[in-house]
């Protein structure tokens, strides 16, 4: 009884250690653009949708450094002596489109921080308390703060809609102005033909 229970102690201490996603190795095919693979999973041909993060599109449609994400994320596929991908506890295995959700590892190293460091992606569609979030924070910080890629602009980007901003409410004003403007004259008008009309009743 005794052992049982001792038996019983460690695999709770045990499973209570092990990190929800177990990486997996597996054989990438080829790359679909930045965020997206085809890999050889339990035999089968695989499409695996990066975790958390969305680089720029380069597919269908041609989005500003879509080409560089999807390069970078090619090379580093293709180059790496392990790939590997983990589930994450706080995330569905696949999506709608049956394409794996997975944190995805090359040579060890997490390749939605690297993306984010390079400035080729950004934090997106979080929908639970993910693993690595805070270390997929600080790189799409790093990369922020030094303007990288997709973020070069992105005081440029904050001073031009500041401008928009300030024109709308311009606009906004100037319609107010000129709506009293016409009142104050509708009613200077209608205070002169109250006086003709005084004149004429006097004569």
């Amino acid at each position: 009884m005794k052992k049982r229970i001792l038996f019983l102690l460690c695999s709770v201490l045990l499973c209570s250690t092990v990190k929800a996603e177990e990486q997996v190795v597996v054989k990438p095919l080829k790359c679909t653009d930045g965020d997206t693979i085809h890999i050889l999973y339990n035999g089968e041909d695989r499409v695996v949708r990066f975790l958390a993060i969305d680089t720029p599109e380069y597919t269908k449609e041609k989005e500003k450094y879509g080409k560089e994400a999807s390069e970078y994320t090619c090379n580093a596929i293709m180059n790496a002596k392990d790939v590997a991908i983990a589930f994450d506890s706080s995330s569905n295995q696949t999506d709608k489109y049956g394409r794996l959700l997975a944190w995805v590892f090359v040579d060890g190293e997490l390749l939605q921080a690297k993306l984010l460091s390079e400035g080729l992606a950004e934090i997106a569609y979080v929908y639970g308390d993910y693993d690595y979030m805070g270390e997929l924070e600080q790189a799409q910080k790093s990369a922020q703060q030094l303007h990288k890629n997709i973020w070069t602009n992105i005081d440029e980007n904050n001073q031009k809609q500041f401008v928009i901003e300030l024109i709308s409410v311009g606009g906004m004003l100037l319609i107010v102005v000129i709506s009293v403007s016409k009142t104050k004259g509708k009613k200077r008008k209608i205070r002169k033909v109250k006086k003709v009309i005084r004149a004429v009743r006097k004569s």
